[in-house]
């Protein structure tokens, strides 16, 4: 998907370079979210309870971004944001009892990185627009389970709708304020020192974005 990502970026940019009439929007944003997911470890050769640990987290979050778009036309532009800072969750503990080998101490702490946005935005007023886009965003996992299953780092898609509103003033600059849902795929993992495996799913968000750029 960063292939993607990238040579949209390349080709909007390079006919932007050959149209004086499209314009470049550039800003910082802030951020806020609330987050759900789900994770389950199967336990191989385990057996009816023993053979899967599972939960389900939710927790809220705040981070910064920047971003970069190519207005096409009057209603339509095209963007990027991406967020420079790693998203940490808090380190989850559990003690799960296990049939054959007693209590199990599991530990897991997952870092978000270098979560990117290909959007489009849709005016349908000179304030009001609805916005569309893909996003990917770096996974990575340090755990540590009673199992001894170790996993490695991955990478999710996902998608975001949402609406917001713009005012723009005279000298170019203009403030944004917008709310967007996040949904992204399920990712399954296998283990790097067992066969066990671990499914992250149904992680989904709801963010508020206040936004500060200049058109040039």
């Amino acid at each position: 998907m960063k292939k993607t990502i990238l040579a949209t970026i390349f080709s909007v940019f390079y006919f932007a370079s050959v149209s004086a009439e499209i314009g470049v929007n550039v800003g910082v944003s802030g951020n806020v979210g609330i987050f759900a997911g789900s994770g389950v470890e199967n336990v191989a050769g385990g057996t009816g309870s023993d053979n899967r640990n599972e939960g389900s987290e939710h927790g809220e979050a705040g981070w910064g971004s920047v971003f970069i778009e190519k207005t096409l036309g009057d209603r339509l532009a095209i963007g990027v944001d991406y967020v420079p800072a790693s998203l940490e969750t808090e380190t989850t503990e559990a003690v799960r009892q296990d049939h054959g080998v007693g209590a199990l101490e599991n530990k897991v702490q997952i870092d978000f990185e270098d979560l990117t946005t290909l959007y489009v935005v849709l005016k349908a007023n000179d304030n009001f627009y609805i916005k569309a886009g893909l996003m990917e965003v770096d996974v990575i996992t340090n755990e540590s389970l009673g199992t001894g299953s170790t996993y490695g780092n991955t990478s999710l898609d996902g998608t975001m709708l949402g609406f917001g509103y713009n005012n723009t003033f005279g000298n170019g600059m203009f403030v944004r304020a917008e709310t967007n849902y996040m949904d992204f795929d399920s990712e399954k993992l296998t283990s790097t020192s067992n066969s066990n495996t671990v499914e992250i799913s149904q992680l989904h968000g709801v963010s508020a974005k206040l936004s500060v750029g200049k058109s040039f």
